[in-house]
Parts: structure tokens; C-alpha cells; sequence
């Protein structure tokens, strides 16, 4: 194998040692805002949003007069794309179906899909608002059934955002707050003084989210580790410079620490990209950031063959992965560990990010191997029960229980099926002795 790298990012030392550092102030922040609630909030916010209202929770009027601030086009636009998101949600909610079904005569088992009860829904929106991440956040909770959903999102250059706040509304959530970073993760996990903590957390957001989102995780559940955006190419000479360029451009303007990288078989390709990926860093208006990401982040990868390719793929477990090839469905068909697929020229990262439907909350930092990303499904716990219905039933299920018990050395737990072997079976079995063996069949 051929493996050539002709553009490398920072490397890992240097991405460990950037993790370290944050992993350090989010546990401080944390343990600050569990211990002066409301105060510690507020404190954080004036400090990296200059924001102090008299109420981060929006009153209805708020709401009402912020919605109102938006263009009828503005507002059409964020229903549609709402309603495509909410559309692919439904129909994935209807394929999970509570079950029921008789596995031995009497012996009932089924499970049921509940909603999770509360979810703190952040909406990313410092730098950018991110009008779509409500979509994918709350709305989608919003079809799942959830009963309490709450939002939070930064404030935008020092005010509410009408269009994200919008989104949130329109998408179902119960309570809006405008307060972001670290501070809005720790008050819904943690609660404060006016805020009930919730059951679980979900949405993307920069390294400082992601890791806040880490450490409380056990304490609340959490959807994905959805750090800063990452970003793949993969492709052959099918597709041009250009559209390889502006694909992993798209994304580098995220942030500053946005990995995007091209992986392809074509050395014209990979160095026209490069070229190209330069021409345009000169016009971007967003270059500023995406110039530093392509710096420390950008790679350049190029394989002799479509498996080789395949398999840097797998291993790199990209977030967003464009395949632009001659055989975009082998693609589908044989990668296993990545955050979404975007097959074929026609389609890009922004239609998932912002309209087409699927959600745009998924897994980075190789989480896909191991995860999807944000779907109706994971706002729902599947519980499962059982129950008994006949005597013969609870006789047979007892006695196997009974063995099996004394097998591992579990008395008590044996006892709890023999008494229901001596009541519902009329066997006599000694206290802690395994039931007698009957032929199933007899």
C-alpha cells in the first residue's frame, strides 16, 4: 500500500495537548456553577457574551416580538426546512414499534419506546446562528414526544437571534433561554436556582460544549460527542478542483479547529485541490477562520486504489463525508464508520446542514465508530417487560430459574423462583435447593 499524505494537520500530540487545556476549564467552570448556581451563570455570561438580562428565559412577548422581526420570506424559509427535518424524523419514529409477542405458551415479552421525560437542546449561535441546529434538536425531540423540552442558544452580537429563536419556538420548545458555552450546558444538566435540570442533553458545539457535554454525561444522558465540525472528500477524477475546493472550504469556515480533509486517487486532482483550496482563501469573506482551520486542520490524502481509500476513510471516521466517484454506492454499500454520507456531486454537506432532512447533529472525534448521529431515536429509551400468564408457565420458567440461580451461586435469587415453582406448581423444593429436573416435553 501507497499511502501518501501531501497535506498533514497539526499533529496528535498537539491536539491532546489542546484537549488537555480544555478538559481543564470545563471541570473548573462545572464545579463553579454546581456550587453558585444562578451567580456563576450570570458571571460567565457577562464575561464572554457581555450579555446580563434581567432574564435569561424569554417571556412569550419576547418570543413573540422577536419572531415578528423576521421577513415573511425568512420566515417561510425556516418552516420549510423545519418540515423537511420533521418529515424524515416521522417516518423514522414510525419504523420503531412497541412489541408484544408469546415466546413459550404464557410467557409474555415485549418492550415499549418512551419518550426521556426532559432534554436541554443547545443551539449553537455565537458565531454563527445556527438557525438549523434547532431543527435538528428540537423539533426532532418535539416528534419523539418528549415532554419537556428546553433550548438554549448564545446571545448574537450581544441580542437574541429572531431567526434561531424562531426555530426554536416554531420546532415545540417549552422554555428558551439565552445563554451559551459552558454556562448553558452546566445550568440544564446541573439546574440552578430557576432552572430544573434535565434528563438528558443533545446538540452540537465547539470543543468547550463538547466537553462539558463529556463530563456530565452519567449524571444526564447525552445524544453524541458532537465537537467542531469535521469534513471528508472523498473522490476520483469524475469531479473537478473546484468542487472538491469549495466542499472542504464549506466547513473549514466553521471554526477555527474544523478538520477537512480530501482523500482521492488522482495526484492531479489532490494538487489542483490544493491550488484551488489557495485561490479561493483569497475571495472567501469567511477566510479569516477558515484559512487557520485548513492550516492546523487540512489534509491532503492520496492512495493508490478505491480500497485504500476506503479504508483511510474508515480509520479517519469523519463526521461528513462527500463521495464524489464513479462508485458512490460501493461507497454505502462498504463504509462502516463515519457521521453522514453525502453520495454524487449533486448533493453537498450544507443540504444535510441546513434543509434536506436528515439531521446535522453527528459524531465526530471517530465517535462513528461506535455511534450514529442525532435521530428521533435517541430521545426514545426502549424499556422492556414481561409477565406470566398461566401456572404451567411460572412452574416451567421457576425451575429453570431455580437451577440456573444455584448454578452461579445465587440462593436468594433461587428462592424468588422456587416459591413460585411450590405455589403455582405444587413442587415441593427445600429452602435453597435446586427444583427437580422435568422433561420440558413431559
Amino acid at each position: 500500500m501507497a499511502i501518501e499524505y501531501l497535506k498533514r494537520g497539526k499533529s496528535d500530540a498537539d491536539r491532546a495537548e489542546d484537549d488537555a487545556k480544555t478538559r481543564a476549564v470545563v471541570e473548573a467552570t462545572l464545579k463553579d456553577i454546581e456550587t453558585r448556581g444562578d451567580a456563576a451563570v450570570r458571571e460567565l455570561s457577562e464575561k464572554f457574551d457581555n450579555y446580563s438580562p434581567a432574564s435569561f428565559r424569554l417571556s412569550q412577548d419576547e418570543i413573540d416580538n422577536l419572531i415578528a422581526q423576521l421577513s415573511d420570506r425568512e420566515l417561510a424559509d425556516i418552516k420549510f426546512a423545519q418540515e423537511q427535518v420533521m418529515n424524515f424524523a416521522r417516518a423514522q419514529r414510525a419504523s420503531m414499534t412497541d412489541i408484544e409477542v408469546e415466546t413459550l405458551p404464557g410467557v409474555i415479552l415485549g418492550h415499549k419506546n418512551i419518550p426521556v421525560q426532559s432534554v436541554g437542546c443547545y443551539v449553537p449561535g455565537g458565531k454563527f446562528p445556527m438557525v438549523a441546529s434547532a431543527h435538528m434538536s428540537v423539533a426532532t425531540a418535539s416528534v419523539a414526544g418528549v415532554p419537556r423540552i428546553i433550548a438554549c442558544t448564545p446571545p448574537f452580537q450581544g441580542k437574541p437571534n429572531p431567526a434561531v429563536i424562531a426555530a426554536m419556538h416554531l420546532g415545540g420548545a417549552h422554555e428558551i433561554y439565552v445563554m451559551g458555552g459552558i454556562q448553558a450546558i452546566g445550568a440544564m444538566a446541573l439546574g440552578t436556582e430557576t432552572i430544573d435540570p434535565v434528563h438528558m442533553l443533545v446538540g452540537p458545539g465547539n470543543a468547550f460544549v463538547a466537553e462539558a457535554k463529556r463530563q456530565l454525561f452519567g449524571r444526564v444522558g447525552i445524544d453524541l460527542f458532537a465537537g467542531p465540525t469535521e469534513t471528508m472528500v472523498i473522490a476520483d477524477e469524475t469531479v473537478d478542483a473546484e468542487i472538491c475546493a469549495t466542499d472542504l472550504l464549506g466547513q473549514a469556515e466553521h471554526g477555527y479547529n474544523s478538520p477537512a480533509v480530501l482523500v482521492t486517487n488522482s495526484r492531479k486532482l489532490a494538487e489542483e485541490t490544493l491550488s484551488e483550496i489557495d485561490r479561493l482563501l483569497g475571495i472567501l469573506p469567511t477566510a479569516d477562520t477558515a484559512r487557520v482551520s485548513w492550516q492546523d486542520y487540512g489534509e491532503v490524502i492520496l492512495c493508490d486504489s478505491y480500497d485504500e481509500m476506503l479504508q483511510v476513510a474508515d480509520e479517519i471516521a469523519s463526521e461528513h463525508v462527500q463521495v464524489m466517484t464513479d462508485r458512490d454506492d460501493w461507497f454505502l454499500d462498504n463504509m462502516t464508520c463515519y457521521g453522514a454520507l453525502f453520495l454524487g456531486p449533486r448533493t453537498n454537506v450544507s443540504n444535510g446542514d441546513k434543509v434536506i432532512g436528515t439531521n446535522h447533529t453527528l459524531p465526530t472525534k471517530k465517535a462513528g465508530r461506535y455511534t450514529g448521529g442525532l435521530w428521533v431515536g435517541k430521545f426514545l429509551k426502549t424499556h422492556s417487560y414481561q409477565k406470566i400468564l398461566t401456572d404451567e408457565a411460572a412452574t416451567l420458567i421457576g425451575e429453570y430459574g431455580s437451577r440456573l440461580c444455584l448454578l452461579e451461586g445465587f440462593v436468594g435469587h433461587a428462592e424468588q423462583c422456587n416459591v413460585r415453582v411450590r405455589r403455582y406448581g405444587g413442587i415441593n423444593v427445600p429452602y435453597g435447593a435446586p427444583a427437580p429436573y422435568r422433561d420440558a416435553a413431559e
